[in-house]
């Protein structure tokens, strides 16, 4: 099994790891597309006002524009490590044994927007790009990404992915309908018979999915198995009308 999860705008400053280098990161098919994002950015880099204006950022987030400048050199962490925010801070990955966070990197791929889907221990600098950004002299982020990621997630054939993206970063990178897929909403019961979608507990439910999922390291190869492991540690995935689409039911 694969987990796709989104990245997080906010991310850990620093790292201790050698500078970023692309072709080391998973799906090495995605290189070109990465270089390119790379190149913009920092190029872009080089004027602060038009970085600004381009990346829609305070005077507060201006540090951010330094980040992009030195992403060919700065130090990296791994990626599981990098982003910060509720999923991240629910996952708390940096608190997991060892052998857990080696069944991270083996399982779980973050959806960045300018390296692609990068594995969870793959190392990379800190940045500021979301997935609806429009750099100059490239096209829109999601005619760059969805198709070359498509392929190169086809291209891994995995036995099964559990797609913990937002709509966003899936526009990036659909699953193609080859590959054995659920996409997860996280609901709650509505008390007649219904579920309601949730934005505040989404993030938070899901983090602490993919750490349950890390500490107990499951051999899972199809739905069907994650819905036996789901069950078996009282997590409630429920199939819906929608083969492709998982409910995550939670209490508010």
């Amino acid at each position: 099994m694969k987990i796709l999860l989104p990245p997080s705008e906010t991310k850990h400053p620093g790292g201790t790891g050698e500078p970023l280098d692309p072709a080391a990161l998973a799906l090495p098919g995605l290189h070109e597309h990465r270089t390119a994002v790379i190149d913009a950015l920092v190029d872009l880099a080089a004027d602060e006002e038009q970085a600004r204006r381009v990346l829609k950022l305070s005077e507060r987030q201006v540090g951010d524009i330094v980040h992009n400048r030195m992403l060919r050199s700065a130090p990296t962490m791994p990626a599981i490590d990098r982003y910060t925010g509720v999923l991240f801070d629910a996952l708390d990955a940096r608190t997991l044994a060892a052998a857990s966070r080696r069944w991270l990197g083996e399982h779980v791929w973050i959806h960045s927007a300018p390296f692609g889907p990068v594995g969870a221990l793959d190392g990379i600098p800190p940045y500021r790009l979301a997935a609806g950004t429009a750099l100059p002299g490239l096209v829109a982020m999601r005619r760059h990404w969805a198709d070359a990621t498509s392929a190169a997630l086809a291209e891994t054939e995995p036995a099964f992915v559990l797609d913990l993206r937002s709509e966003a970063y899936v526009a990036l990178g659909p699953i193609p309908t080859s590959v054995p897929s659920a996409y997860v909403r996280v609901v709650t019961d509505d008390g007649d018979g219904g579920a309601r979608a949730l934005n505040h507990f989404n993030k938070k439910s899901k983090g602490q999915l993919v750490r349950a999922l890390a500490e107990s390291r499951p051999r899972i190869g199809s739905l069907r198995s994650l819905l036996i492991w789901a069950s078996k540690h009282d997590i409630i995935l429920r199939r819906t009308e929608d083969d492709r689409v998982l409910e995550l039911v939670v209490t508010e």
